[in-house]
């Protein structure tokens, strides 16, 4: 039986909804309609619109290759300190980050939507120039979408940028420091594993961040977001089963994966696509130093990503217990 809200919900909690489901919407669903927008406007008489953006587009093309084009009154938005009080979502500093250096972060878990780093790195919800004064967040987004009309100009706004080398040699050799890049390392993938009480890892065998880190010779900054994967339920898709096996194979294909999940409605608590209101704590580490080697090893990689592991693990064991986390609940890796 489905469960509906009570009609006297506070005129601030609504707000926070409205923030969330549009949030929701641009993920799910705005890259599709900006598509449909820019083909239909060639229809119309409006067509040279759709024109004068694809000169823009062509000038522009490089910029999310080159570290995007973030937009801070944007990132400043009161949609966003709503959909922070939502959660609610925080943001907690164990370690000073010198502004004179640049960081690579390495972000976990991805959850299904991977809203706790959102509004952490691509908002001001939470404060973070406030509490990491002089360092400009980034965080790396598959290329596809980067692809699409408008909504590549969305997305840089908030200090989204492409996940490549190109893109990461950018922003980690930029002088003056101040920069921190961030890579939810274990990507679309990790996305399928995503479900309350899961701290399953998907970094075993990723190793491509410790890499970039050692051949740029910048900080690792482990982060771990308490409570990410407790935002949706997910369909029954272990490994094995046909269903993942489909979605292994989309995601090979397509680039993105596509996990079964539902959370809440908009009016009623029992079905829907909204996350549930459950807190969010994403907790910055402390840097780890790392010396340049241009061209490192794989034995030097391999040593530098156990030591991460261990200082993920060192981060995740300080703070579970204040997050709700099991004491005998350890992080998996597969």
């Amino acid at each position: 039986m489905v469960e509906f809200a009570p009609w006297s919900v506070p005129w601030e909690r609504r707000l926070q909804t409205l923030s969330v489901l549009q949030w929701v919407f641009s993920f799910l669903a705005l890259a599709q309609t900006c598509i449909i927008v820019f083909i239909g406007l060639l229809f119309t008489r409006f067509w040279f619109l759709s024109v004068l953006y694809a000169t823009w587009w062509y000038l522009d093309r490089d910029k999310p290759w080159q570290g995007g084009r973030r937009v801070q009154f944007l990132r400043r938005s009161v949609v966003w300190k709503y959909m922070k009080d939502y959660f609610p979502v925080s943001l907690v500093k164990t370690a000073e980050l010198d502004p004179s250096r640049n960081y690579l972060a390495g972000i976990h878990p991805h959850g299904v939507l991977a809203a706790g780093i959102f509004v952490n790195l691509c908002t001001e919800g939470t404060g973070f120039s406030e509490l990491f004064p002089g360092i400009r967040p980034h965080l790396m987004m598959l290329n596809l979408w980067f692809r699409v009309p408008f909504f590549r100009d969305y997305l840089m706004t908030g200090g989204l940028v492409t996940s490549d080398k190109e893109c990461a040699a950018h922003v980690l050799n930029r002088k003056g420091g101040g920069n921190l890049l961030g890579i939810i390392v274990g990507g679309a993938q990790e996305a399928l594993n995503a479900r309350p009480g899961a701290y399953k890892l998907l970094l075993r065998n990723r190793k491509g961040f410790v890499k970039l880190a050692l051949m740029h010779g910048v900080p690792l900054v482990p982060v771990f977001s308490f409570g990410e994967n407790e935002l949706f339920d997910q369909v029954e898709n272990s490994p094995g089963s046909w269903l993942r096996w489909i979605q292994n194979q989309l995601q090979k294909v397509m680039g993105i994966s596509l996990p079964l999940f539902h959370g809440r409605g908009i009016f009623q608590y029992s079905f829907g696509l909204l996350p549930y209101r459950r807190p969010i704590a994403t907790v910055v580490g402390k840097p780890i130093e790392v010396q340049q080697i241009p061209q490192p090893s794989q034995e030097e990689v391999d040593k530098l990503h156990q030591h991460y592991i261990d200082e993920l693990c060192n981060l995740f064991e300080a703070h579970k217990l204040k997050y709700n986390v099991p004491e005998d609940q350890h992080l998996e890796f597969c």
